[in-house]
């Protein structure tokens, strides 16, 4: 079944406490429109800082209940598709990013999007769509959309986009999925303040996967698996990202304690998604290939058939 989910059920916050906007079957389809990070205030000519209600930033849009989603169950989201609006937003001011102290005064750049290109001055930029937010509830208790933790949240990783599956944890029945903050492009690190800021409609399928029971986000692409993780310090978020990798590999790959940390150095990429949130996010990514020598394919949906094929089933 399709559902549509229209960016006006718009949340600020990831919370079991959210009444869920629909409820929707393992397998299902949905598409989520969303709004942009300032949630449109800065679209219309003449339109400033001067004038938005921060409190209005990154709005989220949904929760969704997925039904039969347990905690200790994950959530997999297949995303198939992200079609975005024509206008996107470009900033630079003096209180966000690594680069804040140069822009006494706020900028805004609105970026035509059109053909799957940016335009940018002299520029056309292909577009590279990601999704900046998306999560689960957490356990108890309501985390910002700004921010980032195992739930997923304001996790920035370019890595979320079409043709990825995201595997969340889920904390309360149901899982409370909702996601905003969509980017038509940014660049790792989203070290200056942002990438292109930009609504749309996000189309993705969703499954769960019972008793696979990791408590952080995962990301498979056609190639390769990767971890997420957010802390108070990108050293902090970088430590946890190889302990996860780790406990990934050991736990669920099966690979030796030994082989695993081996692998970890010889095919591990650590890559900073972004520094300008409060909590900052990393991502540690492994290639596919030497876990498939090893006779590891996934599990669920995608790994499950070819891991049967391996044993002879």
């Amino acid at each position: 079944m399709n559902h549509y989910i229209e960016k006006t059920h718009a949340i600020h916050t990831f919370s079991p406490d959210h009444r869920p906007v629909c409820r929707v079957k393992a397998g299902d389809t949905v598409v989520f429109e969303t709004y942009d990070c300032h949630m449109g205030q800065l679209l219309p000519e003449g339109s400033d800082f001067a004038h938005v209600d921060h409190g209005l930033a990154n709005p989220a849009t949904g929760p969704i209940y997925i039904e039969d989603a347990c905690p200790g169950d994950m959530l997999l989201v297949e995303i198939q598709d992200m079609e975005l609006d024509q206008v996107g937003i470009l900033d630079k001011g003096p209180t966000g990013g690594a680069l804040k102290e140069h822009f006494p005064e706020y900028v805004i750049r609105r970026l035509p999007v059109k053909g799957g290109k940016i335009s940018y001055g002299e520029l056309e930029i292909p577009v590279r769509p990601m999704i900046g937010v998306i999560g689960t509830a957490p356990g108890h208790g309501e985390e910002s959309t700004l921010t980032a933790k195992d739930h997923g949240g304001n996790m920035d990783c370019t890595s979320i986009a079409p043709g990825a599956v995201l595997y969340l944890p889920v904390n309360v029945p149901g899982a409370l999925l909702a996601m905003g903050d969509l980017h038509a492009i940014m660049g790792d690190g989203e070290c200056g303040n942002c990438g292109v800021e930009i609504g749309g409609r996000v189309t993705v399928r969703v499954d769960v996967l019972k008793s696979l029971d990791l408590t952080w986000p995962l990301v498979e692409l056609a190639d390769r698996w990767i971890v997420i993780s957010s802390r108070e310090t990108v050293d902090e978020a970088c430590g946890r990202a190889v302990e996860q990798m780790f406990a990934f590999l050991t736990e669920r790959a099966g690979l030796s304690g030994l082989d695993a940390g081996m692998y970890i150095d010889m095919f591990g990429n650590l890559v900073v998604c972004q520094i300008v949130n409060p909590y900052k996010t990393v991502r540690l990514e492994m290639p596919k290939w030497p876990l498939e020598r090893k006779g590891f394919y996934g599990f669920g949906l995608y790994g499950a058939g070819r891991n049967a094929q391996e044993d002879g089933l």
